[in-house]
């Protein structure tokens, strides 16, 4: 689960400090029932199983009914609370409806209802919770439209940029939804109204209810692009069980790197319908316009300008590149400094925040021409991140110098930029340390070595040709993903 989602990799109703909070209260009960005297009941009646995949105590009753712990009450208490939970969704949505009004929009296809979506054809689904994993889409969207031309292409996603997103890709050339909340009542609405042949879920949307439900309709499934960090890993390993029946409602699970693959195997997915096939990001596609599109805003700004872009930035980084940026001025007057925030919410927060520390600040929403004495632009609009990477000379991508775990930095590099991080990245560990190993990509851990960094990069042209040399050699030599997984889809999926 990911960035302009849930904050969770793992789903996250099912957060660990509820399931340990509910396992301390059923041992504390049978603490309970000793102190009140029934020694005897507590010690030859109950049982505790300490394994970690155990919520519940086996119970044995006088009448000797047995309830075992296993997956069933796993899902249970799962549902249970996501259920209980949906009063706190609703208010958050409506608090991100605040600041970010299309959270208001849309709410029956939450819930799983579709009206408007008809289809005449068969249709195959992809899931894409954000942005990131519509990116990710496009060259699997290009060979399932080549494979399979008689079908119709679904796409949900769980955020409004995500949406936002696929409207701006594809257009009419595919239908789209939210994806429904994962309650068995939504999920079936939603898969009785689509009927999808197969789905391919994107990277690591590990949703109980929709993997069994979709089992349970002989719905085959993929999860492509698939990734598991070393923090979600240990997350997974706690509800083991259920996560064991989960993976294994999975027809092909097509893993990004060997150590997501064994990571799977380990977490109890069959070793045969799992492979490692490589990053669909490295098929990236960018328009050969953009770079034109870029000299012509640079000329606007002033050619000679040193550009540095921070994007994607999360909470407290644009503080910690604000004050590097003071350093950075002292040998770059007129550095230019751009952030884009990765969430639209906080647009008008980063602004404020940057006028507020003293900045000539500029929003791109204005519209304006960005003179030389505007010294921060805030790209407060969708879709043009591209633009902005090509038009920079340094680029930093965020959620690494806090931990939220990272974000793509295949972009950048695949337009030839300098790439910084930050030591947070572990949502994108083989790729980062990939291109820090190439010696495409720097890791920075504070505000001084960012700055210091941005300096020396800004001062040795070379040096940046060589970061960008590297990281489109290594990009080039990656790919071929599409193909693997395009190959894996039709041997696994036989009834298409």
């Amino acid at each position: 689960m990911a960035a302009s989602k849930m904050p969770y990799d793992f789903p996250p109703i099912i957060e660990l400090r509820v399931v340990n909070k509910l396992k301390g209260a059923l041992k504390q009960g049978l603490t309970n029932l000793t102190k009140n005297g029934d020694e005897q009941i507590a010690t030859e009646k109950f049982s505790w199983d300490p394994s970690i995949t155990k919520l519940v105590p086996m119970l044995s009753f006088p009448f000797d009914l047995r309830l075992k712990c296993d997956e069933f009450y796993l899902k249970f208490f799962y549902t249970s609370l996501f259920t209980l939970a949906l009063p706190l969704i609703i208010l958050r949505l409506i608090w991100r409806g605040f600041r970010a009004p299309a959270y208001f929009k849309r709410w029956p296809e939450r819930f799983g209802f579709n009206p408007a979506l008809t289809f005449s054809k068969p249709v195959i689904w992809i899931h894409a919770v954000s942005v990131g994993e519509v990116e990710a889409t496009r060259p699997l969207i290009k060979s399932l439209h080549t494979d399979y031309p008689e079908h119709q292409l679904l796409i949900t996603t769980m955020t409004p940029t995500g949406s936002a997103r696929v409207t701006a890709i594809y257009s009419d050339t595919v239908s789209h939804c939210y994806l429904p909340y994962d309650l068995p009542f939504a999920i079936d609405r939603f898969l009785a109204s689509c009927k999808p042949q197969f789905g391919i879920i994107m990277e690591t949307e590990i949703w109980p209810n929709l993997l069994t439900r979709c089992a349970q309709q002989n719905i085959k499934l993929v999860l492509a692009n698939a990734r598991m960090s070393e923090r979600s890993y240990k997350g997974y390993q706690r509800v083991a069980s259920l996560t064991k029946e989960v993976l294994q409602a999975l027809t092909l699970i097509a893993a990004q790197g060997q150590q997501d693959r064994q990571r799977f195997v380990e977490l109890g997915a069959d070793v045969k319908k799992v492979h490692a096939i490589g990053n669909l990001k490295y098929e990236i596609s960018l328009p050969t316009s953009l770079k034109e599109q870029a000299e012509v805003m640079r000329s606007m700004w002033d050619t000679h300008r040193p550009v540095w872009i921070v994007a994607s930035s999360h909470e407290g980084e644009e503080e910690i590149a604000l004050n590097a940026s003071r350093k950075v001025r002292s040998q770059f007057p007129n550095l230019l400094l751009i952030i884009v925030p990765r969430h639209p919410e906080r647009f008008d927060r980063v602004s404020a925040l940057s006028q507020r520390a003293g900045f000539k600040t500029l929003r791109r929403s204005e519209h304006r021409p960005c003179p030389a004495d505007v010294q921060v632009l805030v790209v407060d609009t969708m879709g043009e991140l591209p633009l902005f990477y090509a038009a920079s000379d340094v680029a930093f991508v965020g959620g690494s110098l806090v931990a939220h775990g990272g974000h793509n930095l295949l972009e950048p590099a695949a337009l030839g930029r300098a790439v910084i991080t930050g030591p947070h990245y572990f949502n994108f560990q083989e790729i980062t340390n990939q291109f820090i190993q190439a010696q495409a990509a720097i890791e920075v851990t504070d505000t001084t070595e960012l700055a210091e960094t941005v300096i020396d990069l800004l001062q040795n042209s070379q040096k940046r040709v060589d970061m960008g040399e590297a990281g489109l050699k290594l990009i080039v030599n990656s790919q071929g993903a599409s193909m693997r997984l395009s190959n894996l889809i039709k041997h696994h999926i036989t009834h298409v």
